[in-house]
């Protein structure tokens, strides 16, 4: 699962240190919450404030029910220069817009020129690259997206990352948590997940882990990807499509089984 049937683009994310050394494609998701606290505390020069015009701050408070910290956007607001919300580990580059009704938990990082739109839920331990769209009603939780990512409409993405040029049509979903036994749930308990590589059992060591997809990967609407799916560079998931787990190598083409086409005759 060499990196390079994955990224053309790695070099050009901000954050592309995270993936040296690594031995799994999803390792950088295993420390992700120490590497955006790291990457807080190096931001060069940046303008911190304790509030933001635009934005309610909610610490401690109703808008916070389990204490976490976030804010929720009242009105448009465009990011005019790099900002870090210093309370809530929240920073917004430059060129940045945020649509109402939107919610970011911290720690977030959040690239230049970006659009945040109407609904979206950004759950915290979110790190976003330059030029992203982060849609209406899409909810994103511990999770890395790359430059020009696109997740327009009602999409899903946990525990996940997410390359360069990538598009999610509307209602695609990157699921990261498996089916578990009454036992688990009423012990609470969240079963490591596992995969098959090559014929070969690997242990991910996560209990929740999502999807790793490539530099332009396309997932169709309403296309669901199973737990621990790695799709290589410029994979195609038709719509309507559910996705096994499992490594699929670059270029492949996924198509409902029973998809037929019809062509109509001139």
């Amino acid at each position: 699962m060499d990196l390079k049937n994955f990224y053309d683009h790695l070099d050009e994310f901000a954050y592309k240190h995270w993936f040296e050394g690594i031995e799994t494609p999803w390792q950088p998701l295993d420390t992700l919450k120490q590497s955006v606290g790291d990457a807080m505390a190096g931001l060069p020069d940046i303008r911190e404030v304790q509030s933001l015009d635009g934005l309610m701050l909610a610490q401690n408070d109703t808008l916070s029910r389990l204490n976490e910290p976030a804010c929720y956007v009242e009105r448009w607001v465009e990011i005019e220069e790099p900002v870090l919300l210093e309370p809530l580990g929240i920073f917004l580059d430059k060129g940045t817009v945020l649509e109402p009704s939107a919610i970011i938990k911290g720690p977030a990082l959040i690239g230049k020129g970006c659009e945040i739109r109407q609904g979206a839920y950004l759950r915290g331990n979110v790190v976003v690259g330059d030029h992203c769209v982060l849609g209406h009603n899409t909810e994103i939780k511990n999770s890395i997206l790359m430059n020009h990512t696109e997740v327009g409409h009602f999409n899903y993405i946990g525990d996940s990352i997410i390359g360069s040029y990538v598009n999610l049509g509307a209602g695609s979903r990157l699921a990261n948590l498996e089916f578990r036994s009454p036992e688990n749930k009423r012990d609470m308990l969240f079963p490591r997940i596992l995969m098959e590589v090559d014929g070969e059992e690997i242990h991910t060591g996560r209990s929740k882990f999502g999807s790793v997809l490539g530099d332009y990967v396309e997932v169709g609407c309403n296309a669901v990807l199973s737990p621990a799916v790695l799709l290589g560079k410029e994979s195609l998931v038709y719509p309507n499509t559910t996705v096994p787990k499992g490594y699929y190598l670059p270029q492949t083409r996924l198509v409902p089984a029973d998809r037929k086409i019809k062509l109509r005759k001139p």
